[in-house]
């Protein structure tokens, strides 16, 4: 019995190795004529116009931008390796989970501890987010974060200086070497996030000096046009899109700025003097895309804002409608003055003078720049946005009354054309 177990064994492995002869013959025919034919000049991508490494037909490096790429979706390769600095701010994670989604792979440049990262990590597919540790005024660090990449954002600022950074050390120094070390490593695309109304000398609403966060972020733009000739700016408006951490609906309803009731909201002038367009969140990070996507995009200046234009009051009173409060919109106080002025002077809140100034400086618009149209994206509607982010915030939470019960409040006026230039306003 052993025997005939032995000799069945014995002309398994012959036929085995026949088979395995056969196969390895195929191969060396295939890499023959492989080598032998001609390789092709131009592949196209369905649905990509990225301007990147377009024509390859194969690997010709072992940098990840030349490999060949998918047909979109989260678990294909989109040939975008972006770097994107500031990602843990409000706009970084929403602008991450964008990229993810199309399969791009994403690094992530991080200060302090790793763990507040973790919301990133779950974004993309597995290994395509990465993290690497910074530092602004090192750029080593700087290099060691973009030298792979083929995109840049830039999405550092701060609302209020620390004893380390200045608003000239966030928004000018580390926007340059960003944009130096960008175009030394052969990025391709930049995308550097300014501000709208930025300029050498916006007005002064609060104090007679105008804001300097609004000045600094005028002089990132030109020191990273010096530096990157190519670069695309992003000039966005007020951005809202969630309750704790935008720059729009938290600063007003922060108890940094409103009493700890809910009885008062001080604005300037009652909010009657400022007028706003804000835009959506993920307007923003769609336009972000697509600006990568556009190659007409390249050198671009673009003023990202809302679809319409309204009092700061009256979107102030429709989120307080919205919230069920009632409350009653006041001319800005003493108190609160003291309480900026503190704050400027002992732990540099987000909450001061400055951040003051460019709140309530009215949104202009500068006549011939692109604007998010331009990018193919029309931006939603202020009322269509903010329901979700209101409801938490009712007085009595979500849990009280039926859904079926509450009623949705009227929109806010978006203001008249007529109305604007009655105050001066620039009109787009």
């Amino acid at each position: 019995m052993s025997t005939v177990a032995l000799q069945t064994s014995k002309r398994s492995l012959v036929k085995l190795r026949a088979v395995t002869l056969h196969i390895d013959c195929a191969y060396a025919s295939n890499d023959a004529s492989l080598r032998s034919a001609k390789p092709a000049t131009s592949v196209t991508f369905v649905g990509d116009n990225l301007p990147i490494n377009m024509g390859l037909n194969e690997v010709k490096s072992l940098r990840l931008t030349d490999m060949r790429r998918g047909s979109g979706g989260r678990a294909s390769f989109s040939g975008i390796v972006a770097t994107v600095f500031g990602a843990q701010g409000f706009v970084g994670g929403v602008t991450v989970n964008r990229l993810a989604k199309e399969g791009s792979q994403v690094i992530v440049p991080y200060r302090g501890d790793v763990y507040g990262l973790r919301e990133l990590r779950v974004l993309g597919d597995l290994g395509q987010i990465l993290f690497t540790p910074f530092h602004g005024k090192d750029e080593a660090s700087i290099r060691r974060a973009l030298e792979h990449s083929n995109v840049v954002i830039n999405l550092i600022g701060r609302q209020s200086e620390t004893r380390n950074f200045s608003y000239d050390d966030v928004h000018v120094k580390v926007a340059r070497s960003i944009a130096r070390l960008a175009r030394e490593c052969g990025v391709q695309r930049l995308i550097h996030f300014s501000a709208l109304n930025a300029s050498p000398n916006p007005p002064a609403i609060i104090i007679r000096k105008p804001s300097r966060f609004l000045q600094s972020k005028y002089a990132g733009e030109l020191a990273v046009r010096e530096e990157f000739p190519d670069a695309t700016i992003f000039r966005p408006s007020a951005i809202f899109g969630n309750q704790y951490n935008d720059g729009f609906i938290a600063y007003h309803f922060s108890r940094w700025v409103r009493p700890s009731s809910f009885l008062r909201v001080p604005l300037y002038a009652s909010g009657e003097k400022t007028i706003k367009a804000p835009i959506y969140v993920s307007d923003v990070s769609n336009a972000i895309y697509a600006a990568i996507r556009e190659p007409m995009s390249i050198g671009q200046t673009y003023e990202i804002y809302g679809p319409e234009r309204y009092q700061l009051r009256e979107l102030i009173e429709y989120c307080l409608r919205y919230m069920r409060r009632k409350s009653v919109i006041t001319p800005l106080t003493p108190d609160v003055f003291v309480k900026a002025i503190g704050n400027y002077f002992f732990h540099k809140s987000l909450y001061n003078i400055d951040r003051m100034q460019c709140a309530y400086v009215s949104d202009t618009f500068t006549p011939g720049l692109p604007t998010i149209r331009d990018l193919g994206i029309e931006p939603i509607k202020f009322s269509d946005a903010i329901g979700n982010i209101m409801a938490s915030m009712r007085k009595s939470g979500r849990y009280v009354e039926n859904p079926e019960d509450f009623l949705i409040p009227d929109p806010p006026k978006p203001l008249s054309q007529e109305f604007e230039l009655s105050y001066n306003v620039s009109y787009p």
